[in-house]
Formats: C-alpha cells, structure tokens, sequence
C-alpha cells in the first residue's frame, strides 16, 4: 500500500486523526440533507487534492459507510496510482458509453471502499462531465452508496471542477499553505460560488497546529 494512505498505514497518527475530524465535521456540515457526494479540489496542481480525497474515503469506510472514489481528473489521473489499480477502464469509458459503472468498479483492499478510476484520457474531459450521461452515472451510484467522493482537477485554467462542484452536495478545497497565493485562493472561492457549489470547508495542508506542541505536515505524494 503506498506510503500516502497514512489513513491506512499509521490509524493512530495524528495525521489519521485530522482525516476523521474532517469526516466528522462533514457530517455536521449540512444537518438537514443528505450529503452523499463530494467533490474534493484545489485552486493549483500541488496542493494535496487527491491524497486529502483518498484518505477522505478510506476513513469513512473506516466509519462503516459504503464508500465510492471516483477519479474525475481525466486529464492527470492519479487514483489508480495510489490504490495500485490498472488504469484502462474507468470513468471515461462510462461517459463515452462504452462501458456501465458497475463493469469499471474495482474494489480496493479497504472493506467498503470501491473505486472507479479516470480511464484513458479522452479529448473532451469538459463535455464528458457536462453530460447528461454524467447526470445519469451519479443518479445510479448514489443508489448503491452511502458516500461518494470525487477527486476532480485543479480549479483553475479549467472548467472541470466547476461543474462538478454545481452537480455535488458539498465541496472540499485543498490549500497547500506553503505555496497557495491568496489570490489563488479568492478566485477559487469565485469559481465556487459562481458555480453555486456549496462549500463544506477547507483543508488546510502543511499548516502549524499549535495544541500539544504537535503540527500537521503532510506533504508527500502531493498532486
């Protein structure tokens, strides 16, 4: 298993801890509805999204739930990667009506968490998302699963993201604190609300944290 599934590999580390305090704090985000699909994203390449958005889904099938990743970044696709997973039939072969979800899902070494890789690139990520098949595939995973998170592309230069945020419950922006601009960061949160996304927090990477003298650093492996 690759060293950046802490979650997995080190349960009881502080790092572990900050993954479940997130999962918690989801849980109370939204009280009155029921948030089944996240989006989990960054303003820039780098900052910690798809690692935060793996370790995001392995603590919630820790919790129980039936738990579903999906690797939306069809341009620079990594999920495959963590998870040790072949990467030749995935999301993009749904999208283009090759395949149906339940062909492409492969389970992963964690009980109850299942993953549907990007597949092979195609020329139109953009359109992919925006499709009515895009509609469909989340109608129908939403019946099979308790949870379901996306790991989608950087916000900026691309329109990915935004459109994926309009179409999920919540959302979730990765901020590297040692290298976000905080102009970056504002025109992400516009490309948010311009899109209507409704923002469930931020995690913050490489940030200080002061009680017991501990901090969190979690930079490895970053996308």
């Amino acid at each position: 298993m690759p060293r950046k599934l802490v979650t997995v590999l080190d349960a009881n580390s502080i790092i572990s801890e900050q993954f479940r305090a997130i999962r918690t704090n989801i849980k109370f985000a939204l009280p009155d509805k029921d948030l089944k699909t996240i989006l989990v994203t960054s303003s820039m390449a780098g900052e910690g999204k798809s690692t935060s958005a793996a370790n995001l889904a392995v603590v919630f099938a820790q919790d129980g739930k039936r738990v579903l990743i999906v690797d939306a970044d069809m341009r620079k696709p990594t999920i495959h990667h963590t998870f040790e997973m072949y990467n030749t039939s995935g999301l993009s072969n749904v999208l283009t009506r090759q395949e149906k979800f339940h062909e492409v899902v492969q389970r992963s070494c964690i009980e109850g968490l299942d993953v549907i890789v990007s597949g092979p690139t195609p020329p139109n990520p953009t359109d992919l998302l925006d499709s009515t098949t895009m509609d469909i595939l989340m109608k129908e995973i939403c019946r099979d699963y308790d949870i379901i998170i996306f790991d989608a592309p950087p916000l900026l230069h691309i329109a990915d993201a935004q459109i994926l945020a309009h179409k999920c419950d919540g959302t979730l922006l990765v901020v590297d604190t040692d290298v976000a601009l905080k102009d970056d960061m504002l025109k992400a949160k516009t490309l948010l609300t311009t899109a209507r996304a409704k923002v469930l927090g931020v995690i913050m990477n490489n940030m200080a944290l002061t009680h017991d003298h501990y901090y969190y650093q979690y930079s490895s492996n970053k996308k």
